[in-house]
């Protein structure tokens, strides 16, 4: 299923749109990230879904690079711990709503209405590692004329197929890095 272009945000990562189970988190397991500033940071509690590279139109423009950089997650374990006054919501598409600090524009997570049980970080905005590499590249149809991806990385024309990708078993992590498995996508 394919609704709108970012091939992570728009059904393609093949998980339903409920609410995924949550993993039972401690605050001593968890991500923390924050713009460039300061003004805004936020916490990561529960399983890592995905971390996928995105080429499609959207993610192209509003990175201002070649792709996006993106770690799927569930929302009830994100949450806005500090300056959540500073946040400024961009609706790019219909239901895609992009979410960045008002005061030095540092790109944050984005929301899509389909996708209420997840929220899309901006990985480049986490100040902990994520022990979880990147493992897919997603709308390579649409990827910037100038970039070659030269990785080993599955490529996928467009979204992930119907049948959801296989995430390796190091490659499925909780935010804490505990090793319980991430579900299936």
């Amino acid at each position: 299923m394919v609704i709108g272009t970012c091939g992570l945000a728009t059904g393609c990562i093949g998980m339903s749109a409920a609410e995924p189970e949550r993993s039972a988190k401690g605050d001593s397991e968890m991500l923390a990230g924050s713009c460039h500033c300061g003004a805004v940071k936020y916490e990561i509690h529960g399983r890592l879904l995905m971390f996928a590279y995105c080429h499609c139109p959207d993610c192209i423009k509003y990175s201002g690079s070649a792709f996006s950089s993106v770690l799927a997650t569930e929302s009830v374990g994100f949450k806005i711990v500090v300056g959540e006054d500073h946040l400024v919501e961009y609706q790019s598409s219909p239901g895609k709503h992009r979410f960045f600090c008002g005061n030095c524009g540092c790109r944050i997570y984005l929301r899509a209405e389909h996708r209420p049980g997840m929220v899309f970080v901006h990985a480049g905005s986490l100040d902990d590692n994520p022990q979880i590499k990147p493992q897919a590249h997603f709308w390579t149809s649409a990827r910037a004329p100038w970039h070659d991806i030269t990785d080993s990385l599955p490529q996928y024309p467009e979204g992930l197929p119907s049948q959801g990708l296989a995430l390796k078993p190091e490659a499925q992590q909780t935010a804490g890095g505990d090793g319980e498995p991430a579900p299936q996508p």
